[in-house]
């Protein structure tokens, strides 16, 4: 997603600018509405990124705020959010059968690295949701409905599996799991408009997409 991580580095760098140069104009005991206004007349500006093949912009403190935008979360955001955790905590029923079933180290290296990556993410939309005024549960939502998700049948089969049997139904399950992460990240992406959600969502694109790699070499 590199346009989408651009706009997140662009509107972190502007915010970061902006306030710097509101800073420097206030710098003098101004209040802020005079720091501004000082900061104008002394000529301080922004240099801001331009688009992919376009040229970077100068732009006055004012317009450097104004260019930064609102990035309050929308549904889009808090439905990714609440979502994402279930599929993560799934993620993590599924690695938790690894040990003792699994005849592959290489698996089992694969399960431990999911579940530590994952496991802060679940603390991190979590932490996101109650700074944003939506940690409750509010919200239910349809397994079978989000993509990815293993079915209650498909679990009971890998929790009975063992050895080589075990390793590739793992990795099947796994691998499709992944796919609907990065289809929900991706829907985000394109839906959401606040700057977290959309860096987390790049990680998980980013991160799930080396590993559906990773696992599908394992199955070769």
């Amino acid at each position: 997603m590199p346009r989408r991580t651009t706009r997140v580095r662009a509107v972190a760098l502007l915010t970061a600018l902006a306030a710097s140069v509101l800073a420097l104009g206030g710098c003098d005991g101004d209040s802020g509405d005079e720091g501004a206004k000082a900061g104008a007349d002394k000529g301080y500006s922004v240099v801001a990124p331009g688009k992919p093949g376009e040229p970077a912009r100068t732009l006055s403190p004012e317009e450097a705020q104004k260019a930064v935008g609102d990035d309050s979360p929308n549904s889009a955001d808090f439905r990714y959010a609440r979502m994402m955790i279930e599929h993560h905590e799934q993620a993590l029923v599924l690695t938790g059968l690894v040990p003792g079933r699994a005849s592959s180290t290489s698996v089992e290296r694969l399960a431990k690295r999911i579940s530590a990556a994952q496991k802060p993410e679940i603390g991190a939309m979590e932490g996101w949701l109650k700074n944003n005024g939506g940690d409750g549960r509010e919200e239910t939502h349809d397994h079978a409905a989000m993509p990815g998700m293993a079915t209650a049948e498909q679990i009971e089969e890998l929790r009975g599996a063992r050895g080589k049997a075990f390793d590739r139904l793992f990795l099947e399950l796994m691998i499709t799991h992944h796919q609907g992460a990065v289809t929900m990240a991706t829907e985000a992406l394109a839906d959401g408009n606040n700057v977290l959600v959309e860096e987390m969502a790049n990680d998980v694109v980013a991160q799930q997409t080396v590993e559906i790699d990773r696992m599908r070499s394992l199955m070769a």
